[in-house]
C-alpha cells in the first residue's frame, strides 16, 4: 500500500471528510483491521484565506509548498490537496516536489464521463468558479462543458462556504439555496452538478437534487484510494 499525503486544513471540516472517506475505502477493499498508510499536514486556514482574499497566490503557494516538501520527506508516495480553490497553484505545488500531485479536477472529471455526461455546473468558491484553472481544464483537457451559476447565486454559494460551512455551521436555509441555484443550473441544461469546494459536501448531497451530483471530497479520496493500492494483492 502506498502512503497517501494529504495537505489539509483549508478548511479542517473537510479534511475530516477526507480521512474517514479513505480509511473507510480501505477497509472496505482490505477488510479486517486495515486503514490508509497516510500523512497529514494540517495547516492553519486564518493564515491562507487572508491570501486569497487579496489575491496573493504566490505567497499562498510557497506556503503549501512549504508543507507539501514536508510530507513528502515524510515518507509520502504521492500528494493530495484537499481543497479545490487552492489547485489553483496545483502547478507550483507540484513543481516543488518529486512525488505526484493527485489533482481534483482530473479525478472528478474522469467520474462524470464515466456516467457518459458532458455538460455539468459547478459550485465552488468564486475564483473556482469564475478563473480558468479549474473549469478550464474541465473543458480543455476533458471535453466537458462547465455551467456556472449568474454572478449573484455565485456570491451566494461563496458566501456560505466561507461564512458557514468552514466554521462548522450546516444551515437548512443554506441547503434550500443550495437546491434554488442547482435547479437553475440544471434549467440551463446541466446534466450533472460539481460540487467543486470540498465543504459543499457537508451541505447538500445527491438527494438535494435531480441530476446526479459529483461530490468532490469523496471523488478525491476514493481516487487516492485506488492509487494507494494499485497493484495490491
Amino acid at each position: 500500500m502506498k502512503t497517501i499525503g494529504l495537505i489539509g486544513g483549508m478548511s479542517w471540516e473537510s479534511s475530516i471528510e477526507y480521512y474517514r472517506l479513505i480509511n473507510e475505502a480501505v477497509r472496505a477493499r482490505l477488510g479486517g483491521l486495515h486503514s490508509a498508510r497516510c500523512i497529514l499536514h494540517s495547516l492553519d486556514f486564518a493564515e491562507i484565506e487572508p491570501l486569497q482574499r487579496l489575491g496573493e497566490w504566490d505567497e499562498a503557494a510557497k506556503r503549501i509548498a512549504a508543507a507539501a516538501q514536508q510530507v513528502e520527506k515524510g515518507g509520502a508516495d504521492f500528494l493530495l490537496l484537499c481543497t479545490n480553490t487552492m489547485h489553483k497553484a496545483a502547478d507550483a505545488i507540484q513543481r516543488s516536489i518529486s512525488i505526484p500531485l493527485l489533482h481534483i479536477a482530473d479525478a472528478t472529471a474522469q467520474a462524470v464521463k464515466r456516467r457518459s455526461l458532458k455538460r455539468a455546473g459547478l459550485l465552488g468558491t468564486k475564483v473556482t468558479m469564475e478563473e480558468t484553472f479549474y473549469r478550464g481544464r474541465l473543458s480543455s483537457q476533458h471535453g466537458l462543458e462547465v455551467i456556472v451559476p449568474s454572478e449573484e447565486d455565485r456570491c451566494t454559494v461563496h458566501r456560505i462556504i466561507y461564512e458557514e460551512l468552514c466554521v462548522g455551521r450546516v444551515l437548512d436555509n443554506s441547503r434550500l439555496e443550495y437546491v434554488r441555484i442547482m435547479d437553475r443550473l440544471i434549467e440551463r441544461g446541466a446534466e450533472a452538478v460539481i460540487l467543486g469546494c470540498t465543504e459543499i459536501g457537508l451541505l447538500v448531497r445527491q438527494d438535494d437534487c435531480c441530476v446526479p451530483v459529483f461530490d468532490t471530497t469523496r471523488i478525491h479520496a476514493e481516487a487516492a484510494v485506488e492509487y494507494a493500492l494499485s497493484g495490491q494483492q
